[in-house]
């Protein structure tokens, strides 16, 4: 299934996307849909019964972040081999981590504004989303914990991420991290099977990798990370970016005013964010 957040007529809701369009689900997005029980065979009872003019048509609707109130978002940085070595690591015997905030997030196709760094960078990610309470789990329980899989990309500003050792800062801007455009439930996709992880910028590629080549798969991350932190339905994980960072680029390359990036994954879909940079006053004139 094909699980969204929309906004219809001043209304936002929980969706399952259709090919005529999106049949509401009963919750105002998939936060609260995954929070009730028996979510999935709700969903699955509403398409097997719904009548046409319980359609949403396509036109009428417009594509939320799927998941805008996260209790937590855990993202894991160097996680596919040709990123690591393009960073100049050795492959890591622990997953690193990171975190953010939900006001990070904004929606598939939203303006992603800057007015503070001089080196937005892209980070293309396959993000995993959580579907039941896990405390110390094992492999096989965080995999049948998940529910779902989505696009996000992790916009980095990489000078403000220098500052110090800690990536913190450089990753939670507020209204950065486009994730979306669907939910695709775990039944329906596999990335241990491989799926493509693309990046485009104005329509060049600059990142193209397969989840296969991933160090540490979706159902580890949420076994390792759920030892030290308990993870709730609609918490979700970034696993990581392949290579064709900006940052590793020679010379390094960076986002420009008006630039536009498409996030795309096999089976999931695409992300599509135009950007507003606003060079600070005081910025060296190095960009480039």
């Amino acid at each position: 299934m094909r699980l969204a957040t929309i906004l219809h007529k001043g209304q936002r809701t929980a969706a399952l996307e259709i090919a005529t369009g999106y049949l509401p689900l009963p919750a105002l997005d998939l936060n609260e849909l995954l929070l009730q029980a028996g979510w999935k065979s709700t969903a699955e009872t509403i398409l097997s019964t719904h009548r046409a003019h319980d359609v949403i048509v396509s036109a009428e609707a417009t594509l939320l972040t799927p998941l805008p109130n996260p209790h937590k978002v855990i993202c894991c940085g160097l996680n596919y081999s040709d990123h690591i070595l393009e960073m100049g690591r050795e492959l890591p015997e622990y997953p690193t981590l990171f975190a953010k905030f939900a006001d990070t997030l904004t929606g598939p196709h939203a303006k992603i504004v800057s007015e503070h760094s001089e080196n937005v960078d892209w980070e293309a990610e396959l993000a995993v989303i959580v579907g039941g309470e896990l405390r110390n789990a094992s492999e096989a329980e965080a995999a049948n914990a998940i529910a779902g899989y989505t696009i996000a990309n992790d916009v980095s500003m990489r000078d403000w991420q220098r500052r110090t050792l800690q990536w913190f800062q450089g990753k939670a801007f507020d209204g950065t991290t486009p994730l979306g455009p669907v939910l695709v439930t775990a039944d329906s996709l596999d990335p241990e099977a491989g799926l493509d992880v693309i990046c485009t910028l104005n329509g060049e590629e600059v990142q193209h990798g397969n989840t296969k080549t991933l160090v540490f798969s979706s159902a580890r991350l949420l076994s390792y990370i759920s030892t030290f932190t308990v993870l709730r339905p609609g918490d979700i994980v970034l696993t990581g970016t392949p290579g064709g960072v900006g940052m590793g680029m020679v010379p390094p390359r960076f986002l420009h005013d008006g630039d536009t990036l498409e996030t795309t994954i096999t089976g999931i879909g695409t992300l599509s964010n135009t950007f507003s940079i606003k060079i600070p006053a005081n910025a060296s004139p190095t960009n480039t």
